[in-house]
Order: structure tokens, then C-alpha cells, then sequence
């Protein structure tokens, strides 16, 4: 894919908002959905697999985490000169402050937000009066 087929896509018009349900097949569902909106974005393959992976990653923390109902949104923007996807999840609740949930278990939890860091140009966490949003742009191309 070369920068002007980026170039020449819809960016931040095209958000894709999709509801999540707190089940146990939230996150391959969500993976299939966002996979879908992403092969019509023709992004590269490893740049895809690393937007499915921060998906995956923000969804499962919100599933544990967050207040129902959480809602996954993404699209495109520009970052840095090139291209990126924004990945968002948002729910009612507040952001937890530091240090207020215990110690996860590092051999079955607790990787995931450092996942999203490692694979994002950018990440972060936003509160307002309607709730707490997690967030991550992964490079595109």
C-alpha cells in the first residue's frame, strides 16, 4: 500500500463504533468485526495484526474492568506525517486511580495495557463527565 492510496481514503469521517457485550465471546467478536472494517482499509498485514492485537488487548480490559456498557471505536488519522488507526474504548465508569486495584497475577494478567503501549505510536486514558476512554493510534503504513 503506498501512501497516496492512504492519502486518498476517508479518515476521521469513517468511525466504526461497535457496542460491546460483557460475554465471554466479546473479544473474537469484536476482533472479527474490526478485521472486516480494516481489510477495507487495505492496511498492511503486519499493521493490521498489531491493530487486532490492541483491540484485543482494550476490549479484554474493559470487559474486566470497565462499566457496562463499553463501546470500541476506530478510525483513521494522521499521526506524525503518516497514517494511523485510532482504537477507543469507552465506558460509563471512572478512570480507576493508580494503584487502587490490586496486584494482577503477572503470569495470567496484567500485560495487556503494556501490549497496547509497546505496538502504539500513541496511547492513553481520557476522562470526562460521560465516562472513561481508553485509547491507542497504531502506526498504518
Amino acid at each position: 500500500m503506498t501512501a497516496a492510496q492512504l492519502d486518498a481514503a476517508p479518515h476521521r469521517e469513517v468511525d466504526h463504533a461497535f457496542p460491546l457485550l460483557h460475554t465471554p465471546g466479546a473479544v473474537s467478536a469484536a476482533r472479527r468485526r474490526v478485521r472486516g472494517v480494516l481489510g477495507g482499509w487495505n492496511l498492511p498485514p503486519d499493521a493490521a495484526d498489531d491493530v487486532l492485537l490492541v483491540v484485543s488487548e482494550l476490549v479484554t480490559n474493559a470487559l474486566v474492568h470497565a462499566r457496562p456498557p463499553a463501546t470500541l471505536r476506530l478510525w483513521r488519522v494522521p499521526l506524525a506525517g503518516r497514517r494511523a488507526v485510532h482504537v477507543e474504548v469507552t465506558d460509563p465508569g471512572p478512570a480507576a486511580p493508580p494503584g487502587s486495584s490490586p496486584a494482577p497475577d503477572p503470569d495470567e494478567h496484567g500485560r495487556g495495557l503494556g501490549i497496547v503501549t509497546a505496538l502504539s505510536a500513541r496511547c492513553g486514558v481520557r476522562s470526562d463527565p460521560d465516562g472513561t476512554s481508553r485509547w491507542a493510534e497504531v502506526l498504518a503504513g
